[in-house]
């Protein structure tokens, strides 16, 4: 026994070893659930909520997989975007099918929200979608009206977690206030939440839905304080037409209040929201603007660029292009505080803040960053408050997490 005991040790050692000198190996939760040959579904009519980004570790699409492993798949449903995962933001959805004969249903057409009489033929809806860490991003708002429906229909809610790709950053910007609850700010989270899905169905469990069957499946070999990119062969697979890397996600919550501005926010371009402008920008003023808050991990350069969709389509825009040097010290919620400062200051009766009130609103989850912005109120005091807010949820809900740091 006590041989046995010293070389389970020993053993145990080499492994940690390998893993520091070769980078942590990541598993989904899909990867767990194909290691178990989908055990927990066995026996059980099954829904499954993904799209084209849901694959495993090997590249094999979840509903396949599932397939593979006999489970009894009655359909899909497919968020914003569409199951292809190509639909441009905003355009509602029909149904199609994939594979000749399985249906895919969509949660973002007439309807945002499950049919309860299609749930009852279901005993589990599983959710299996790449989140990336911003509030705004309607993934979480698709969860969450699933949840609410396989609640109401005693229906079971399974999540098979993914990595939030902008981890580690902190949380940051403002709460969604009374009243500016929309399909963009649905659940009550920090603007940049730092919480896995299966972490927001949890805390969407035990603040709403407490009678609801969740089950989660969690991911094995995550940690908090790690970058996505540095799990050894994790591939980021797009999550959406504009999110085409990890590099995109990490500076969206930085660029995409620019959507409720008249400023292009680079829809249409080859560096979606990596760079922003307009026909009257002048960008050497603006960068000076910028540069001179002397931002942390993040450097700005001028560029052109004429989208082929979006804002100003045809046109020749000018403005900014950002480039993240240093990811752990990059701030996305404080750089989009500058940005919509200077923007405001250099251009105040043309980048349309007053005019796209009701969206920016929605987005923020507030009016207050809004009028902030407009009065001009400095950077400090807007940070300040943002954080105010995130303490306040902090210490309201500090057991919210599945992992490590």
């Amino acid at each position: 026994m006590v041989l046995f005991r010293l070389v389970s040790w020993l053993m145990m050692v080499l492994l940690f070893f390998c893993a520091t000198a070769f980078g942590r190996t990541l598993r989904t939760g899909l990867d767990v659930l194909d290691a178990s040959a989908c055990r927990e579904l066995e026996g059980k009519r099954v829904g499954l909520i993904t799209n084209a980004g849901g694959i495993s570790a090997k590249g094999e699409s979840n509903y396949r997989l599932m397939l593979r492993h006999g489970v009894n798949l009655k359909y899909l449903m497919a968020p914003e975007h569409g199951f292809s995962a190509r639909a441009d933001a905003g355009r509602r959805l029909g149904g199609t099918v994939v594979d000749d004969t399985l249906k895919v249903y969509s949660l973002y057409g007439a309807s945002k929200k499950p049919d309860i009489g299609q749930l009852k033929s279901v005993d589990v809806l599983v959710f299996d979608l790449q989140d990336i860490g911003a509030r705004c991003y309607t993934y979480i708002s698709t969860m969450k009206n699933a949840m609410e429906a396989c609640s109401e229909a005693g229906v079971a809610f399974m999540v098979l977690d993914r990595p939030n790709p902008i981890m580690p950053l902190s949380p940051s910007g403002f709460m969604v206030d009374k009243g500016y609850e929309s399909f963009v700010g649905a659940v009550d989270v920090p603007f940049i939440h730092a919480m896995t899905v299966g972490e927001i169905a949890l805390f969407l469990k035990n603040t709403r839905f407490r009678t609801l069957d969740l089950k989660i499946i969690p991911m094995q070999g995550y940690r908090r304080g790690t970058l996505v990119d540095e799990y050894e062969g994790f591939r980021f697979v797009s999550p959406s037409p504009n999110i085409n890397s990890t590099v995109a996600a990490l500076v969206y919550p930085a660029t995409v209040f620019l959507e409720a501005t008249k400023v292009s926010e680079g829809r249409g371009t080859d560096a979606p929201f990596l760079q922003f402008g307009a026909p009257f920008i002048d960008s050497a003023r603006l960068l000076q603007e910028v540069q001179a808050y002397r931002l942390p991990g993040v450097g700005f350069s001028s560029v052109q660029f004429i989208p082929k969709s979006g804002k100003f389509r045809n046109e020749q825009c000018f403005g900014l292009k950002l480039r993240v040097s240093d990811r752990k010290l990059f701030s996305p919620f404080t750089t989009s505080a500058v940005l919509l400062l200077a923007l405001q200051k250099l251009y105040p009766s043309s980048l349309g803040l007053k005019e796209g009130s009701v969206f920016f609103d929605r987005l923020a989850g507030t009016p207050l960053y809004r009028e902030m912005i407009l009065k001009q109120v400095p950077l400090d005091a807007i940070i300040s408050a943002s954080r105010n807010d995130v303490q306040e949820f902090e210490r309201l809900y500090p057991s919210r997490f599945i992992y490590p740091e």
